[in-house]
């Protein structure tokens, strides 16, 4: 029979982050032992593994996934390196993968880099360094992180893009629709006779390159209409800088009639502008925004959105990344998914023409 270790012997053990030697010592088995409770319960006698599953209560001892799934050959984490932890698209998106990711018996690692390729490698070398399976990532934008990507593929470390693929990439990808997206809040707009309209964000090569801003430019030039120079500014998309774009805008000689936000967060700082400045919806001005979070439909008026099909977005995401990890087949590489346009009030036919 085992020595029974006294209360203060077991507390000194759980001072510390128990190990499975600590669970033998306790059990008064072997390491082997102890980890054949865990692996094969059925391998041991009942009295055996009672005493195992005993010292593992008593010391509240959880085993190191991570060090076990290295051990195995394969890790059991994926990192997801989300654009902005203020965007509520990226905790929506999170959630899904990971509850889709879970089921297959992986841990999502969250990660943020701010739009920036610069900030996305150190992010993308602490997961290497925790031996991530592979990295569900929303780009950066630049160059900095791309030779570090390539060094990880030729690791294997799966790789899987959504939200934005950068231009010659060719990892698996999940994506909206972002120009027919940009058409549809554009030819919504042109059909209420709205003709100065500006969206909250230019696009720019290296700065701000992507795709809802390349976009609008080029569906506005097809309905016969032009930006004027004006409107642009190459700005970051958040609420911050579209609420002093906001107020620019508002400011000029003329200033548009009708207002796109390229994201949801974009979407309340010109919000906040609006209403600051006595600027009625959609009396003086209309506004569309991406993203139907649930304050636009709480409004008065409530916002007219494009809705992103954001769950079925992660679920795709993560089906690729367990396609790459071997679960399954790539049945599509590059998955495109169109935008919902909900009208609502806060757009109208234009004060002025």
């Amino acid at each position: 029979m085992p020595n029974r270790l006294s209360v203060a012997s077991t507390l000194t053990y759980n001072a510390a982050v128990s190990t499975i030697q600590d669970v033998a010592r306790l059990a008064g088995v072997s390491p082997t032992t102890a980890k054949r409770a865990l692996k094969e319960p059925d391998k041991l006698t009942p009295d055996t593994l009672a005493r195992v599953q005993q010292a593992i209560a008593q010391l509240h001892y959880e085993p190191d996934q991570r060090a076990g799934s290295l051990r195995g050959g394969q890790s059991t984490t994926v990192g997801l390196v989300v654009g902005s932890i203020l965007e509520p698209f990226f905790a929506q998106f999170a959630r899904t993968a990971s509850h889709v990711l879970a089921d297959a018996g992986y841990t999502l690692i969250i990660s943020e880099n701010e739009y920036s390729a610069q900030r996305e490698l150190q992010e993308l070398r602490r997961l290497y360094g925790l031996r991530v399976a592979g990295v569900m990532l929303r780009p950066g934008y630049g160059q900095d992180s791309q030779e570090y990507l390539a060094r990880l593929r030729s690791r294997g470390v799966a790789i899987t893009e959504y939200d934005y693929r950068p231009p010659h990439h060719d990892e698996p990808s999940v994506m909206l629709d972002n120009p027919g997206a940009v058409r549809q809040a554009v030819t919504h707009l042109h059909a209420l006779g709205h003709r100065h309209i500006a969206a909250l964000g230019t696009y720019h090569p290296v700065i701000h390159p992507e795709e809802r801003s390349r976009a609008f430019p080029e569906v506005m030039n097809a309905l016969g209409l032009t930006v004027p120079a004006e409107y642009q500014r190459v700005t970051l998309l958040n609420e911050d800088t579209a609420y002093a774009l906001t107020n620019d805008l508002l400011d000029l000689p003329q200033p548009p009639t009708a207002l796109i936000a390229l994201t949801g967060t974009q979407a309340s700082g010109a919000y906040r502008a609006l209403r600051e400045r006595g600027v009625r919806l959609p009396h003086d001005i209309s506004l569309v925004a991406f993203d139907n979070y649930p304050w636009t439909s709480l409004v008065d008026p409530p916002i007219t959105v494009l809705e992103q099909p954001v769950e079925t977005m992660a679920e795709q995401a993560a089906t690729l990344m367990l396609a790459q990890l071997g679960h399954g087949q790539i049945r599509q590489r590059h998955v495109v998914l169109g935008a919902r346009l909900i009208e609502r009030g806060s757009t109208a036919p234009p004060a002025r023409p």
